[in-house]
């Protein structure tokens, strides 16, 4: 089963399912802003998973990736836009693709808070899995503290990855809104080789790579002052 105990893949897939489904109901509600309101009438500005779960994408491949050791991963189904409805189209554009990564940020930050206060009170500390509760060994306890880190880490992750300039991912979209409109066509061109593209950087290392660096930076920063 990999590296991973069934525990810990619970704990995995309620922070995935959860913060996928910010990061879309975060795209659906900036379009809903910009004036399109296609994802909102989908009912897709909501945390309810159910509005964003893809069967393949966010259960199957995580489970797939778990029992064979693969590094899990997942996506949730795409929020659907409306560009021709937006006012001021590259702004929305910028601001639409932003917002989901804004989402993930926002969870990492909020986490990442209650992870440093609890620290700082002595109510957790370094352990056997880096971080657990003090004065206990509640399941529950346990559960809770290995779970506020995967959200601290699993958003890291996903606000970084969203952020690389690679169709389809939001890194390209807002690229797009920010250089001259002369290279729209481009842009659209690589859309074409968006998959291979992201694969050949998978299998490269390309993406293991750029979190070997963000990572232990990420939780350095957590834990400044102590690590």
């Amino acid at each position: 089963m990999g590296n991973y105990d069934i525990g810990q893949f619970i704990l995995y897939m309620v922070a995935l399912v959860f913060s996928l489904s910010l990061h879309e109901a975060g795209h659906a509600w900036m379009s809903n802003r910009f004036g399109d309101d296609l994802a909102r009438s989908q009912g897709r500005i909501s945390l309810n998973p159910i509005s964003h779960v893809d069967p393949i994408g966010t259960l199957l491949f995580p489970g797939l990736a778990f029992f064979t050791g693969a590094p899990l991963l997942g996506w949730a189904r795409p929020t659907p836009v409306n560009p021709l409805r937006w006012r001021n189209k590259r702004v929305a554009n910028f601001w639409v693709s932003l917002a989901g990564i804004l989402g993930n940020l926002s969870i990492a930050i909020v986490s990442g808070i209650i992870i440093r206060v609890l620290y700082s009170m002595h109510v957790i500390d370094f352990g056997g899995k880096f971080l657990a509760p003090v004065g206990t060994d509640s399941p529950i306890a346990v559960g809770a503290v290995e779970l506020l880190f995967v959200f601290f880490t699993l958003n890291v992750a996903l606000a970084v990855f969203n952020l690389i300039p690679i169709p389809p991912l939001d890194g390209s979209k807002i690229l797009a809104s920010i250089l001259p409109e002369s290279f729209e066509s481009a842009i659209n061109a690589l859309e074409q080789f968006g998959f291979i593209l992201l694969f050949i950087a998978v299998f490269t290392g390309v993406f293991t790579a750029i979190f070997r660096v963000v990572m232990p930076f990420a939780i350095r920063t957590l834990f400044i002052g102590v690590l």
